[in-house]
């Protein structure tokens, strides 16, 4: 179980990857916007590396975007044959899990 609970703080980290991407892009193409009335060769070309830039990077958030949710899927998919494969041993695991967080929570207090 542990390579699953390894899988899917990756899987978190990714995600939480990819919505700082979403930001950086909404960001640069916001000031790509308030930038459209600037003149000048130095902004014109800057303004289409920052283009280019910015199609490169969406493709790709793409890409890891539809990665995260096969592998989402592919995670759901195999946890859910291993609890009808072995119920009573996924009950014990939850079982112990949520004495576990019980315990924490009883101490935080």
């Amino acid at each position: 179980m542990s390579n699953g609970l390894t899988s899917v703080e990756g899987e978190v980290s990714k995600e939480k990857l990819m919505q700082d991407l979403r930001v950086v892009v909404s960001d640069a193409e916001e000031l790509l916007r308030a930038t459209a009335s600037q003149a000048g060769e130095k902004v014109a070309a800057a303004r289409e590396r920052i283009q280019d830039s910015l199609a490169t990077a969406k493709e790709r958030l793409a890409i890891a975007q539809e990665n995260v949710v096969v592998k989402t899927k592919q995670a759901a998919r195999v946890t859910d044959e291993y609890v009808h494969e072995n119920p009573w041993k996924a009950v014990g695991i939850a079982a112990g899990a949520g004495l576990i967080v019980g315990m924490l929570i009883s101490r935080g207090r």
